[in-house]
């Protein structure tokens, strides 16, 4: 009845939500922790809320379709033209933009060994072949080997890596950029690149303009605290932006997505805040991992992921302090018996830590 690489792939496993804890296990809202998704737990700049409010109004009407005013502030951010940018809801419609003009039965793509899971779905949807490296890491020489030997049709580099916390040095994205064949179309996936530290992993769209088979992907999901509005953007050399229009629907993002995205990029500060604030917090949980002997990976993002070793389970300590209020992300799904955790406030942390330090062997 439906098509038969639906069987293949497995539906997108998303954080809990607060309401379902609510239900299962009755649990006041108020007390529950959501540290699953990755989303900002300063919530969003006053003056989105402000916007948000004074254009509940317009909620009748279509968005302004051109996105002048979101493309004009992503502009002046980023140095580009606004011809270089194409909206979508969410980076992940990009996403799905760019598999729909490069991807069918005889394509391939190219992926670390863990990494964002989408890449797979959307492959999958168009019966293309999914070819990975042996790490997780995005190691320059098991790319260009798997480039030289399998002439991959979409490169992924997720940068910082979702669900792992690492980023790929700039020198092994350009390494990798240069040994793509020109057909390839290298997608700089960088929806965690407001957080990263430092500067030999740090890219901006800018840095890429002047290849015409590379892309980056950015989102106001994160550290702009959007993740309820979905809205994000690809930038890249015209010739691919204009390919990728071609596929966009109309009105493709809301009226109201539309204006918290405009006021959020104007207020800077609180992204500065949001980033200063997650820096702080992260020591509490590399000072947490190295209390208890876990194994982590040193994060450039809002999360951190800790591998649990032999003598812990991570979907029984999942599904445990799920039960006491506390939504972390388990990895088995991945192959990995490892929990992703999104870094919150102080307040919800030390919730974190008290209920994880008692489930741990």
């Amino acid at each position: 009845m439906f098509n038969s690489y639906l069987e293949e792939i497995k539906t997108y496993e998303a954080g809990k939500p607060i309401e379902l804890v609510v239900r299962e296990f009755g649990i006041e809202a108020k007390d529950v922790v959501k540290l699953a998704s990755n989303e900002n737990p300063y919530g969003c700049s006053p003056r989105v809320i402000e916007a948000i409010q004074k254009g509940a109004s317009r909620a009748s009407l279509y968005p302004d379709d051109s996105m002048y005013e979101l493309k004009e502030a992503l502009s002046d951010r980023f140095g580009v033209g606004s011809e270089n940018i194409i909206i979508g809801a969410g980076s992940d419609q990009v996403l799905e933009f760019i598999s729909h003009v490069k991807l069918n039965q005889n394509a391939k793509i190219l992926r670390s060994a863990v990494t964002f899971a989408m890449y797979d779905i959307y492959a999958k949807q168009f019966g293309a072949k999914i070819v990975i490296t042996p790490s997780f890491k995005h190691k320059a020489d098991e790319f260009i080997e798997k480039i030289e030997s399998e002439n991959p049709d979409i490169i992924y580099i997720c940068t910082p890596n979702n669900p792992t916390g690492d980023a790929t040095k700039r020198e092994d994205i350009f390494a990798i950029i240069e040994a793509a064949p020109k057909e390839s179309l290298v997608v700089v996936d960088c929806a965690y690149m407001e957080y990263v530290e430092s500067d030999a992993y740090r890219v901006t769209p800018k840095d890429f303009l002047a290849y015409e088979n590379v892309i980056y992907l950015g989102t106001f999901s994160k550290a702009f605290g959007l993740g309820g509005m979905r809205v994000g953007y690809g930038i890249a050399n015209r010739s691919i932006i204009d390919v990728l229009y071609k596929v966009r629907p109309p009105f493709n993002i809301t009226t109201l997505s539309l204006l918290a995205a405009i006021e959020a990029s104007k207020d800077i500060d609180f992204v500065k805040r949001s980033v200063a604030g997650n820096r702080e917090e992260m020591l509490r949980y590399e000072a947490f991992a190295n209390e208890h002997a876990l194994e982590y990976i040193p994060s450039q993002t809002n999360f951190i992921t800790y591998f649990l070793g032999e003598k812990n389970n991570s979907s029984q300590i999942a599904a445990n302090l799920m039960k006491q209020g506390v939504i972390i992300r388990d990895l088995a799904s991945y192959g990995l018996n490892a929990v992703r955790i999104t870094i919150g406030t102080a307040e919800q942390n030390s919730r974190l830590f008290e209920v994880l330090a008692n489930e741990l062997v």
